[in-house]
């Protein structure tokens, strides 16, 4: 297969994405999410056929992120040798495997075992998600591909674990996990066939991790990933709450509407990110800040509450595809992976550390100061992108560029074409 399905030989022809690949790659977000995320849902069905309490369940999905935290930085360092597809399709048998010994597993400890192997899977998976599909395409297209990639993520977010959860409920968690094991078994075979098999990287060609992380535009990006997962999860970690404060009692239907939103959001960033790249995501940043802000001075229609919490999933769902989009272009495509494990790493950080601070918010003053304590992080984050016009998120079309490389992408073996897909 080709690895950038486009007719701009010069002739003026549209470029197409290769969609077949890409498709595969967001099904492998899609389902690294539901692997993830599943046991939370599951709670009161997985505590009793396992012995333990709800709460140890819970830590199922604890021990998921941890294990993604530690891992993605040396892991992914320890492969980059290795050709990419191969790493690609052995992540994806570990979540294979995981959801397998989940389905069949009547202990505990089994069970949390196969769990800190998902983890672990999942943290280089995510790793190579972004780079993968940068190098499918030509330098003009990286954006759009990376949004169709990560799309996996939101519609698993706003529709996988929903359904996944009522699907529990009708046949059993059992058969979801063993049903979700297949489905990513049929993925590696839809893997091997459709997506471009690219090399592993020599030794002597591998830019260490800390020239890397060095690079201008890398400390800038991996700054509003963690303002803004730090400002994002300290209100929607809690949100059940402040809704209640606010006077809305159905949760649920806000978790739902700001999931459809964070559809259109992505939806939106696609059709922007390959030309306004760097002007959609202050917009989104600013959007979410109004948000909190209004957040803060009392919502207390509940009209009014639902729009706002619609507008808040609209800024937020494209925002990831966006600072992704960012960090390949700071590192280079060729040296996205180990950008991207700095970012996995920097994101689970932020999700926990912004779960924390929203706990001690809540506990000391109130559900009525979570959007106070977001505020200042979003504004944060949308400070370090409006400053980082040169370095991290520069102009229009700048942003699927190589801005930290001082050198031109190395071309794959046998590729002439100046435009093609760097090689790892």
């Amino acid at each position: 297969m080709s690895t950038s399905s486009s007719g701009g030989d010069g002739g003026g022809a549209p470029l197409r994405l290769p969609w077949s690949g890409l498709l595969a790659l967001s099904t492998a977000a899609f389902t690294a999410v539901l692997t993830e995320l599943l046991p939370a849902g599951l709670l009161p069905r997985m505590a009793p056929a396992l012995h333990v309490s709800e709460a140890r369940i819970g830590f199922l999905v604890t021990g998921y992120a941890v294990a993604s935290f530690l891992a993605a930085i040396p892991v992914t360092a320890a492969l980059r040798g290795l050709p990419r597809r191969t790493v690609l399709a052995g992540a994806l048998l570990g979540f294979a495997a995981s959801d397998a010994v989940v389905a069949l597993s009547s202990s505990y400890g089994v069970t949390f075992a196969a769990r800190l192997l998902a983890g672990v899977t999942g943290g280089t998976l995510w790793a190579m998600l972004a780079g993968y599909a940068a190098r499918m395409v030509p330098e003009e297209r990286r954006g759009r591909a990376i949004a169709v990639v990560l799309a996996g993520i939101t519609l698993a977010l706003s529709l996988g674990v929903p359904a996944g959860t009522a699907l529990a409920g009708a046949v059993g968690w059992r058969t979801v996990f063993g049903a979700l094991a297949v489905l990513v078994g049929v993925l590696v075979v839809w893997v091997r066939r459709r997506v471009p098999a690219f090399p592993g990287e020599p030794a002597p060609a591998r830019v260490p991790l800390r020239r890397v992380a060095a690079r201008p535009g890398i400390r800038p990006v991996l700054s509003v990933t963690l303002l803004l997962l730090l400002g994002h999860q300290t209100l929607y970690t809690y949100v059940a709450p402040f809704a209640a404060h606010a006077g809305f009692a159905r949760t649920d239907l806000l978790l739902a509407v700001f999931g459809a939103a964070t559809v259109a959001g992505i939806w939106l960033t696609g059709l922007l990110i390959d030309r306004r790249a760097r002007q959609a995501l202050v917009g989104a940043l600013a959007l979410f800040a109004v948000v909190l802000l209004a957040l803060g001075l009392g919502v207390r229609q509940p009209v009014a509450l639902v729009a706002a919490v619609a507008v808040w999933g609209v800024a937020f769902g494209g925002t990831p595809t966006l600072i992704q989009t960012a960090l390949v272009g700071a590192s280079g495509a060729a040296d996205a992976d180990v950008a991207t494990s700095l970012q996995t790493t920097v994101y689970n950080a932020g999700i926990a550390a912004g779960s924390f601070t929203g706990g001690v918010a809540l506990q000391a003053w109130g559900p009525g100061a979570l959007p106070w304590t977001a505020l200042p992080l979003a504004v944060g984050a949308l400070t370090v992108v409006t400053a980082a016009r040169h370095h991290g998120f520069p102009g229009r079309g700048a942003l699927v560029r190589s801005g930290g490389r001082p050198h031109a992408p190395r071309l794959p073996a046998g590729r002439g074409r100046s435009r093609s897909s760097p090689r790892p």
